[in-house]
C-alpha cells in the first residue's frame, strides 16, 4: 500500500488495508520511543560538562594563599566564567590564562577543572573543589603543582602543591 510515495514496509495490493494501518501504527510508536529516549540521553548528560549558572561572570580575588603562604601576587586577579570557557586577568587586563572549565556539583566537594588552551599550560588541567557562598567562591587547586591529585580539602598548607583563592562576585 502507498500513501503519497512513501511504501511501508509489508503493506502491498496483496495485504489487506487493516494490517498496514496496524504496521504504521507500530512504526509510529517505536519512532516516538526512540525519539523520547534521545531526549532523555540528552537531558541525563554529565552535570559537569557546562559551568553551572551560578558561577558564570565576573569574580575578583580578594585572599589567596599559595602552600602555606599569603599570595599577595594573585589578590586583585579577575576570573571569569563565560559558557564553558574562562580567562584570567590580572589588573592590567592582560590575559594570564585561558581555556575551558569543567564542573561537578555532585561530588562532595564540588570538583572543578581548569583546562589551559592558551600559552605555556595549553592542554594541561589545574584540578580543584569549589564551594559557593553567595557572592564569594571559593577554590582550592592544584595550580602549583599540577602533578598533585585534586585537593580534597580547603587548605593550601606547605608543600601539599594546592593554592587557595577567595573570590568575590565583580560588580556590573
Amino acid at each position: 500500500m502507498r500513501l503519497g510515495s512513501i511504501a511501508f514496509a509489508g503493506c502491498s495490493a496483496l495485504v489487506p488495508a487493516a494490517r498496514c494501518r496496524n504496521s504504521r501504527n507500530v512504526m509510529h510508536r517505536l519512532f516516538s520511543v526512540m525519539c523520547w529516549l534521545a531526549g532523555l540521553s540528552l537531558a541525563l548528560a554529565s552535570p559537569g560538562e557546562t559551568a553551572q549558572p551560578n558561577l558564570q561572570g565576573a569574580w575578583i580575588a580578594t585572599k589567596a594563599e599559595n602552600e602555606g603562604k599569603a599570595a599577595e601576587d594573585v589578590v586583585g586577579h579577575r576570573l571569569v566564567i563565560t559558557g564553558n570557557g574562562f580567562q584570567i586577568r590580572p589588573g592590567n587586563g592582560k590575559l594570564l590564562y585561558g581555556g575551558s572549565v569543567r564542573m561537578d556539583p555532585s561530588a562532595k566537594p564540588a570538583a572543578i577543572d581548569f583546562t589551559h588552551n592558551e600559552r605555556i599550560l595549553k592542554g594541561k588541567a589545574w584540578k580543584g573543589i569549589y564551594a559557593l557562598d553567595g557572592d564569594t567562591l571559593t577554590i582550592c587547586d592544584n595550580a602549583p603543582n599540577i602533578k598533585q591529585s585534586r585537593p580534597t580539602a580547603f587548605q593550601a598548607k606547605r608543600g601539599s602543591g594546592y593554592v587557595l583563592i577567595t573570590f568575590k562576585r565583580a560588580k556590573p
